[in-house]
């Protein structure tokens, strides 16, 4: 058995305290399913990853005898149960089961006092386990992608001090209680596309909180719906605060607030009916932010039969029309894209995005799984370097980066070398010339990285994952730009130039849509996504794609 283990084999040899298995389905297969017993005798892990693997139904019941484990990561495989050995672990402190078909979790989930991060998402769970709030170090739960109907009592209350993110979009939640205002730590709240009619004004308490999303809920209160599609969270929580419409039961005004309203009746009424009018035109706007242009697609990408096996999924898309100039405009992108990276993405596992600067990119592309050592890229930043020396010389900063923090954990590009792992060819996307633009799920050319002169983008999403994840990811990457172009127009910033940068000779857009410049408008190109040979694999965005049923986004 451990002949055909060897990487539990070398672990238990060499006294690790690190293993990562992906992808190790036709061994499970040889093993029924299952988990080699010798994987139990490896009590000083500390990191146990088990990913990918559509044949991994079940882990060892015995779970709990791996008692240094501070992280197990459980990810992308079709686990239905968890077993309760998993409360035994007292030690853990970070839990991912996303991407499973797990429809309940153990009671003893609750037993973990030093566990700091759970991610549940893309599951089908119903309910959380009571008792959560127990977990007192709980400071990230992303339960986003199931069919939740409420939080267990207990969970939005004191006990939890330091829960800086919640992340529950997708779900089937219907109400919010005000126990959220007494999370002094939070920062981050993700509610959308559930079935909340109102908005608890103790949110408003949550001193915090930076960065909220409720799009996608009916709410009673339209104006605050207005303002949940269309404001920044400062102006939502202000709303909130001065006791809006809608903002929950109880909430009543002092009567200096009254005396204040009285006193500046006149003033605040032309206010508002200025400020109704803003949103109104913002939502006009809004209305058509999305276009999408189902003209023959002038960029294709070819994909060949080798990248199957490696990192098979693509979806692309040209967007043109984004505004980079302003202020922190670039930085807010690319702030944006590392989010979406960390949550719906999942840390890359699931899938990861990357942006181009469309003038400098040469099509047709190829998308290819290549050996490393034949394939020469300029990552982001860096010098030119093969792809194999790319990928030793970040192993080298990571163990660097460990002895000097004297922990497990790295940063940056590094935190992903190990999605590449049992690969002997690598995933590429390369240009018409033969040189890398992508590298997924490590990095990108900076021979086509995007900069504030930037306006016309080609958006990559890969996953090994499924087709849909790649679609999913980019709707809402799509979704954020236009969110943020909007944001920019409205600010009105003071455009910022970097001519030291902008090395590549700009000149005017191919197609370049007139009626949308300097408008705030997004203009979507299809971007074909074929076998090598001519077979369509995928054309985005479709109709089916960005739910184009409903009146966010306009055909053209």
């Amino acid at each position: 058995m451990a002949a055909q283990w060897p990487e539990i084999e070398r672990a238990e040899r060499e006294k690790r305290r690190e293993l990562v298995l992906q992808a190790v389905d036709e061994r499970l297969r040889l093993c029924e399913g299952q988990l080699p017993a010798a994987l139990l005798s490896l009590t000083l892990l500390n990191h146990l990853e088990v990913s990918g693997c559509s044949e991994l139904r079940e882990v060892p019941a015995g779970l709990g005898v791996l008692g240094h484990l501070q992280s197990l990561i459980l990810c992308r495989n079709r686990l239905r149960s968890l077993p309760p050995s998993l409360g035994q672990l007292r030690g853990l402190r970070v839990l991912d089961v996303s991407g499973n078909e797990l429809e309940e979790l153990p009671a003893e989930l609750c037993q973990l006092p030093e566990l700091c991060t759970l991610n549940v998402s893309w599951n089908r769970l119903r309910e959380l386990p009571p008792g959560l709030q127990r977990c007192t170090k709980l400071a990230g739960l992303n339960l986003s992608r199931n069919t939740v109907t409420a939080f267990p009592a207990g969970l939005l209350g004191p006990q939890l001090p330091l829960l800086a993110s919640i992340s529950a979009a997708d779900n089937l939640i219907r109400e919010l209680e005000g126990g959220i205002g007494l999370l002094s730590g939070l920062k981050s709240l993700d509610l959308s596309n559930n079935q909340l009619t109102e908005i608890p004004y103790e949110l408003a308490e949550c001193t915090k909180l930076k960065e909220i999303n409720f799009k996608g809920n009916k709410l009673k209160d339209k104006r605050l719906e207005k303002m949940v599609n269309g404001c920044q969270t400062k102006s939502i929580l202000e709303y909130l605060r001065d006791g809006g419409r809608g903002a929950g039961k109880g909430k009543t005004k002092t009567e200096t607030a009254v005396r204040e309203d009285v006193k500046d009746k006149k003033k605040k009424k032309k206010q508002r009916k200025d400020s109704d009018g803003d949103v109104e035109d913002v939502n006009k706007m809004m209305l058509r932010i999305l276009h999408i242009s189902e003209n023959p697609a002038a960029l294709t990408v070819n994909v060949t039969a080798s990248i199957k096996d490696v990192r098979p999924y693509i979806v692309c898309c040209v967007v043109r029309g984004m505004n980079l100039r302003p202020g922190n405009a670039l930085k807010r992108f690319l702030t944006a894209q590392t989010k979406l990276h960390d949550d719906l993405c999942d840390k890359r596992t699931l899938a990861t995005i990357a942006t181009h600067d469309l003038q400098l990119v040469k099509g047709p592309l190829l998308y290819d799984a290549r050996p490393p050592k034949d394939c020469k890229i300029i990552p982001l930043n860096r010098k030119e370097i093969n792809a194999k020396e790319l990928v030793r010389q970040l192993q080298f900063e990571a163990e660097e980066q460990r002895k000097q923090k004297k922990r497990q954990n790295v940063s940056g590009l590094h935190k992903y070398l190990h999605l590449l792992d049992g690969n002997e060819n690598y995933p590429f996307l390369v240009d018409v010339e033969n040189t890398v633009i992508s590298f997924p799920p490590i990095t990108n050319s900076d021979k086509t990285k995007i900069r504030k002169s930037t306006r016309d983008l080609l958006v990559e999403v890969t996953s090994s994952s499924s087709l849909q994840v790649c679609k999913d990811v980019m709707d809402a990457l799509i979704a954020k730009m236009a969110e943020l172009n909007k944001f920019t127009l409205e600010n009105k910033e003071e455009e910022i130039a970097e001519p030291e940068e902008d090395d590549a000779p700009q000149q005017p857009a191919a197609n370049q849509n007139p009626d949308t410049e300097g408008s705030g408008q997004l203009v979507l190109e299809q971007v074909r996504v074929a076998e090598v040979g001519g077979s369509l694999k995928v054309l985005y965005p479709s109709k089916t794609d960005l739910n184009l049923s409903s009146s966010f986004v306009v055909m053209r």
